[in-house]
């Protein structure tokens, strides 16, 4: 699980809440209140986060309360595994080996190679 504080600004002129990840400058949004800016922000921090190979330390809460006293300071938790899985489905193509009589059963009982190393790997990573 990461969790990064975000900044929530409210607009004074209307209803509405900025939010920003100090740590994280492109995952940037708003919300038509509060609890709308709390689910925009856990939509784009996992978005942003799809391109990083590392994740950035998160800032320091007490020092961000201190930099923006008119803002509401939160933190804001994601499991980038689950996020990914739901959020990023696309398929990649992998040359696999087997032994030739271990093919030739599974192909007899029309198992589908994909789905079965797809479990597999799920297994063995424990997720």
């Amino acid at each position: 699980m990461l969790l990064y504080p975000a900044i929530f600004t409210p607009d004074t002129e209307t209803t509405s809440v900025s939010v920003r990840f100090p740590d994280i400058p492109e995952a940037i949004t708003f919300g038509t209140d509060m609890n709308h800016a709390y689910q925009m922000a856990d939509e784009v921090l996992g978005f942003a986060l799809e391109d990083y190979s590392e994740y950035p330390e998160p800032s320091d809460i007490s020092v961000l309360q201190e930099t923006y006293p008119d803002s509401t300071i939160a933190l804001i938790g994601i499991d980038m595994v689950s996020y990914l899985r739901k959020h990023q489905s696309k398929k990649v193509r992998k040359n696999v080996t087997v032994p030739e009589w271990l093919n030739n059963l599974a192909e007899q009982e029309n198992l589908n190679f994909s789905q079965i190393l797809t479990e597999a790997l799920e297994r063995k990573l424990q997720i």
